[in-house]
Parts: C-alpha cells; structure tokens; sequence
C-alpha cells in the first residue's frame, strides 16, 4: 500500500483560475485586484460540478437538493455544508501523525490516520484488500432480500467467513429501501439492476479480476423478444417502461413501485414459466414467489400481447457475467485519471478502488459531519484515491451510510470508523471481504 500522502503521483486537478495582469504597476493595483478576483472565485466554486459522461442515460428516481436543480450525493438527501475554495496548494498540509496500519487477515490489512488541512481535519480508514492471495475474497452482500434493509455488521454476520466490510450502493432511503443499480452475489447471482442509467460498477469477473466500469443488465422474455425491460427488482418503475420482479425483491410493495400511480398500468404474473394473470392489480404485502412484470403506459400496452396460458420465460444477465458487482453514483478515477471535479459538497465518504500495480483493492471510508471529522467532497474524494494509488475508483453511498467493518485482535469484527448518525445506519447492501484458509 502507499503512503496516504506521496507527492510523485501526478492527478488531474479542478480548472486553474487565471491570474490577472495589471496594467498599471504592481504597487496599484495587484492587491486589489487579486482580493476581488479570490472573492469571484469563492463565489464561483459552488457552481463547480462534475459534467455527466456524454453516454449517461437518464437516472432512476433520486431526490433533488433544497435548490431543486442538483441531486444529493448521498442517499439520505442531506446538502453538506460548501467547502471553501482554495488553490491546490493549500488544500492539504500533511497528516498529524504517522498512519497506523493492523493486520484484519493474510493479505488484508486497516490503516487509519488523520490530516489536518487548510479546509480542517478529516479522518480515514482504509482497508487494502489484496486480491490475488490465496483464501481471501470480495463478494456482494445483504440482509437477504432485495427491499430488505439492516446494517453493515448485521448484514457481515450472516457470513462467519467476513473479515471486512464497508457499505455499498445508494438506495431508496425513505420508500421501498431497495438499492439503485446493480448487484450480483457469488452464489445467488443477479438479484437487481437496471437496462441504463445507474450502471458505474465495481465487478469481480469470471477469472477473479476486480474491474471498474459501465455494466448494463438485460432483462428480456424469451418468448416475445420485442418486450424491452428496463428494471430488475428496482425500487420503482420509469414511466413507458417495464420493471420486474422476483423472489429475491422479497414483498410486493404495490402502488410504490409506481410512484403511487395506478392509472396506465398492467401487472403480468408468471408461475413457472407460463402467465397466471394479466391485469392492473398491483400486488402488495404478499411476498413474490414467481416473476411478476409491471408496465406503466407504452410497457402496459406491450404486456398486453401475454396472454394467460401463455409461455413466458424471463431471463437476466450482466454484460460480462461477472461473479460479483455492486454499483455506485460516479466514477472518481478511470485508467489513472481524476475524473470527480466536484469541489463543493462536503460529506462522509466510502470509495472503492483498485491499484493494478500492487493487486491492491482500496476500500475508503472518510468520516464526515462531525466536529472531528468534516468529511470530503467528490474531488478530495478522487485525489485520496489517487494519492493512495488506484488506477480506477468509484463512489458508493455516502453520509450516514458510511460504515467501515474490520476484524481486530482482540476485539472481534467490528465497526471501526465514526458514522455520522452515531450508531449504525440501516443500508441495502455492502461490499463483504472474506478469508477462508487454503486447503
């Protein structure tokens, strides 16, 4: 692992702000001119946001801030406070003390350290997860529905074999709880996800290499291939779209999978392999045990075309068939590049990244909200990825969801970070590092 702090990794940086030339001598004007120009620019940094990628389709459903224009960066939809602008070079001034580094299992190891910075103190934890070792594993994990929400310790202890673990996706916080994006399991496979939108992922793939990219699950009926599908076990259903859902989405949460709209609305429900029911009854409070798919508007029509009796066959994949994924909101790096130039929200953090020169996987939790601790935002966020050495990096949830589980001596496996709601937030899924001794 390298130092938290190294100088020689070069990172792309927010645009450079221009220094003005005077025209008259320096002794007139250049102090004026450069205490408005610092008081533009303070002024400005608000607006200083990532642009979405070229190809990113529309989101799911997500909350605006207060403003109305901008989506939270957290699931619990709280704005942080705006970080003060500052050049650069003097945005970080140095940890305060050395991080101190414990073992959690072969090839898994927990640093923690603090810095204190010109925008104040900040506080870390990291655990580096060597991938290629011998017994050590990454997986998918939750409470053991879809919908079903519990924390991260609670969610770890459903696997004696977890070592470690941080929390994972944004999810729909205050509805159905279910996570955004996608999610595979080693040995369940594909529990949720989405055509488009929402699709930035951390895989582990068939031979065991972690990766970090765009994946797009495909949910198709193979019987009338013209139906387009768009969710898999989402927390809702776009307008003029089909959704499905499966046993593992757990009860069947009615009218809230449709934005409490029943008007333009066509339920279809499969019990092996064949439609049982064609209509608009929504069903709620019962669990699912058989594929049902929800149309709204131009997807209701097309389900039209399942007739009761029929043969219908739903079947989902992720592009590569990974063995693992989990998403996130937004790539921080991609091929050693920053690609997070958000400076302005300030919040607690979880990133997950991966350095291809060690075989290192980064799981990063930076405390947030509290006086100890004033978090990140997405650029810092990107940079201490970098500095740490990830080639490619992505943001999970963050806010009060921002847990951090590791194995000590003596202590068992427990939370290690600081959350900011004092105890342990209920999330929808995590991301489990397991140790099993080699045979």
């Amino acid at each position: 692992m390298r130092s938290p702090h190294p100088t020689s990794r070069p990172t792309s940086r927010p645009p450079s702000r221009p220094t003005p030339r005077p025209a008259l001598p320096p002794t007139v004007l250049a102090g004026p001119l450069v205490a408005l120009l610092v008081g533009l620019l303070a002024l400005l940094a608000p607006v200083m946001v990532s642009a979405p990628a070229a190809d990113a389709a529309p989101g799911p459903r997500v909350a605006a801030d207060r403003d109305g224009t901008r989506p939270p960066q957290t699931s619990d939809g709280v704005v942080g406070p705006v970080a003060r602008w500052l050049p650069p070079r003097l945005r970080g001034q140095g940890p305060l003390a050395e991080p101190t580094r414990q073992w959690v299992a072969p090839g898994v190891h927990l640093s923690q350290w603090e810095e204190d910075t010109a925008r104040g103190r900040i506080r870390a934890h990291l655990l580096t997860v060597q991938w290629r070792r011998p017994g050590v594993s990454l997986d998918y994990g939750n409470a053991g529905r879809v919908r079903a929400t519990a924390t991260v310790p609670e969610i770890a202890a459903r696997d004696r074999r977890v070592v470690g673990a941080v929390n994972g996706d944004f999810f729909d916080i205050h509805d159905t709880g279910a996570p955004i994006g996608i999610g595979v399991e080693r040995t369940r496979g594909l529990l949720h996800g989405r055509r488009v939108g929402w699709n930035s992922a951390f895989t582990i793939g068939r031979d065991g290499t972690p990766d970090i990219g765009r994946r797009e699950v495909v949910t198709r009926v193979r019987q009338h291939p013209g139906i387009e599908i768009a969710t898999l076990n989402a927390p809702n259903v776009p307008v003029d779209s089909i959704g499905v859902y499966t046993r593992a989405w757990g009860r069947a949460a009615g009218a809230r999978v449709t934005d409490e709209s029943r008007r333009g609305v066509r339920v279809v429900r499969v019990v092996r392999g064949r439609v049982v029911s064609n209509d608009r009854r929504l069903p709620r409070g019962v669990d699912i045990t058989g594929p049902v798919l929800v149309g709204r508007g131009q997807g209701a029509r097309q389900l039209r075309a399942l007739e009761v009796g029929s043969r219908a066959s739903i079947v989902s994949e992720v592009e590569g068939r990974p063995r693992m994924a989990i998403t996130g909101n937004a790539f921080l790096m991609r091929d050693g590049v920053v690609e997070a130039l958000d400076d302005r929200e300030l919040h607690p953090r979880t990133a997950i990244g991966i350095d291809r020169d060690t075989g290192t996987i980064l799981l990063l939790v930076v405390d947030g909200r509290q006086a100890s601790s004033r978090g990140y935002t997405m650029f810092e966020l990107a940079d201490a990825m970098a500095r740490l050495g990830a080639d490619e990096a992505l943001n999970l949830d963050g806010g009060g969801s921002s847990t951090l589980l590791a194995r000590r001596t003596g202590l068992g496996v427990g939370i290690v970070n600081s959350p900011s709601d004092g105890v342990a937030r209920r999330v929808a899924n995590v991301v489990e590092v397991s140790y099993r001794r080699p045979r």
